[in-house]
C-alpha cells in the first residue's frame, strides 16, 4: 500500500476538530479546530489545511446512537462528507466515531475535538 495522508474531522454543528495521520505510522496528530458559524468560513479554514497538508484522503467520523441507530446529527455529518467531497474532490470516508469524545475526554485532552478527529483517522487507518 502507497503511504497517504489522511485528513480527519470530528464534525460538531459549533466546532469542528481536525486531525492529520498517514498510513505508514498508522497515528495522528491533533490540528486545530474550526470555529465559527459562518460555512464558508469553515471551509475556508478547512481549504486551508487542505493545501497545507496535501491528503489523499479525507474521513469524516459518523455520530451513531450507541446502539448504532442514525440521529440527527448523523445526517448532518453525512452532508458535511459529500460537502467536503464536493468541494475538495477528494475520496471522502465515513468512520464510526462512538465514544471518541469520551475517550478523549477521559485521556484529558486539552482540546476534546481534535482529541477525537485523532481517535477517528486512527480508527481509519487501522482499518487499512
Amino acid at each position: 500500500m502507497p503511504d497517504i495522508t489522511v485528513l480527519g474531522f470530528d464534525w460538531g454543528a459549533k466546532r469542528i476538530g481536525t486531525a492529520v495521520g498517514n498510513s505508514l505510522t498508522r497515528s495522528a496528530t491533533p490540528l486545530r479546530t474550526v470555529r465559527g458559524e459562518r460555512t464558508a468560513a469553515r471551509f475556508d479554514a478547512i481549504a486551508a489545511l487542505i493545501r497545507e497538508w496535501q491528503p489523499q484522503q479525507l474521513v469524516v467520523g459518523l455520530p451513531l446512537h450507541p446502539d448504532g441507530a442514525e440521529h440527527d446529527n448523523t445526517a448532518h455529518a453525512r452532508r458535511f462528507a459529500r460537502q467536503l467531497h464536493g468541494r475538495f474532490h477528494l475520496p471522502v470516508a465515513l468512520v464510526d466515531e462512538r465514544y471518541t469524545s469520551a475517550v478523549a475526554q477521559a485521556d484529558g485532552a486539552a482540546d476534546v475535538d481534535c482529541a477525537a478527529a485523532c481517535l477517528i483517522v486512527e480508527q481509519y487507518l487501522q482499518q487499512l
